[in-house]
């Protein structure tokens, strides 16, 4: 009789995740929660957020563990979030506190539940390597909106587009002259040819951007009293889960462009861009300024030029992609300005991967 011996398969080895794990993820702004939910998804889990009648932001499974209805559509009260089908009220850990009618509450009765942290008035949730993964570090600080140095407002927008194809945008601001000319753009050739620096580090990567000599755009004309032509810069700071962009202007040949306390007329930004899908996202966006003349009035006009940036940005970006499902796998090319963007992607390519 012959036996046959049958070697044993080697494991195969694990997917790569299609997002970097193990990191804290812009949820959203304090200032969206007041009395109800918000529904959101994130890395393709749906979760519902709320704030408790006692302050508390917490973040479940939008998933309600008796009939399916997403939380989101419920209320919150004393004590948590109650369903708005059968009633089952959860507290901010995830467990069932209350049923209608019913004295004992299964000890299935959970919603899991994600850890949460409000900083400098921005929302992030951690998603983990595993369910039970604890956070390993603190969410980052952003002390433009704590210090009171700066006014500032945000808001929110839907992208049909792959997250990343917002981080290629936000890293490469050579399309301003092209793209924003009714806003911070400006001569296109300057741009293209603006004195640029990339330096990154193992999650890093920061771009800076001089244009000695330029006329201010729109949007700088209609917030600061320039005299004439500008000295603008663009310092762009990229991490996996936000990016910080300083922008700005001083007139021409009155400060050093290297100094961080330089004058002139500020926009500090603040991206979070996070991923709601493989092919959508969300893109949580404050911009911050420091009026030299009637302060509430000048933020307006900068809210109201950023919003129309970012919508023009947007157009832009889904067209892109949807041209890029048309067309397929078809190479694309890389010209000087993609050495920020092409960073960038490393290193989420390499988180990725270390997940």
């Amino acid at each position: 009789m012959s036996v046959q011996i049958v070697e044993p398969r080697a494991a195969e080895p694990a997917p790569t995740p299609q997002f970097p794990l193990d990191q804290w993820y812009v949820a959203g702004f304090s200032w969206e929660l007041k009395d109800k939910p918000i529904g959101r998804t994130f890395l393709n889990k749906p979760i519902v957020l709320f704030r408790t009648l006692e302050g508390d932001f917490c973040a479940l499974e939008n998933r309600c563990c008796h009939r399916a209805l997403p939380l989101s559509d419920g209320t919150v009260e004393e004590g948590g979030i109650r369903c708005g089908y059968h009633g089952l009220l959860f507290d901010g850990t995830g467990r069932c506190i209350d049923i209608p009618g019913q004295t004992k509450i299964p000890g299935k009765a959970i919603v899991p539940a994600y850890h949460i942290r409000e900083q400098d008035q921005i929302l992030w949730i951690w998603f983990g390597s595993s369910s039970d993964s604890e956070p390993s570090f603190e969410p980052p600080q952003y002390d433009v909106h704590s210090s009171g140095r700066y006014l500032f407002d945000g808001d929110v927008y839907h992208y049909d587009a792959p997250w990343q194809l917002v981080h290629d945008n936000l890293m490469d601001l050579s399309h301003l002259g092209y793209v924003h000319l009714r806003t911070i753009g400006g001569n296109a050739k300057v741009h293209m040819n603006a004195e640029m620096k990339v330096e990154a580090g193992d999650e890093w990567v920061r771009v800076v951007r001089h244009m000695p000599g330029s006329t201010p755009p729109p949007t700088y004309t209609a917030a600061f009293p320039f005299k004439g032509e500008v000295d603008r810069w663009q310092e762009i700071e990229f991490h996996v889960n936000h990016l910080r962009i300083w922008s700005g202007a001083a007139d021409a040949g009155t400060c050093d462009l290297n100094d961080p306390n330089r004058g002139g007329f500020h926009m500090k930004g603040f991206h979070g861009v996070t991923p709601e899908t493989e092919t959508t996202c969300h893109y949580f966006w404050s911009v911050a300024t420091n009026p030299v003349r009637d302060p509430e009035e000048t933020k307006q006009k900068v809210i109201e030029q950023s919003k129309m940036t970012f919508d023009e940005d947007k157009v832009v970006i889904e067209s892109q992609y949807k041209n890029m499902l048309r067309f397929g796998d078809r190479p694309m090319i890389d010209i000087h300005v993609d050495v920020g963007p092409n960073r960038a992607r490393k290193i989420v390519e390499k988180l990725k991967a270390h997940s």
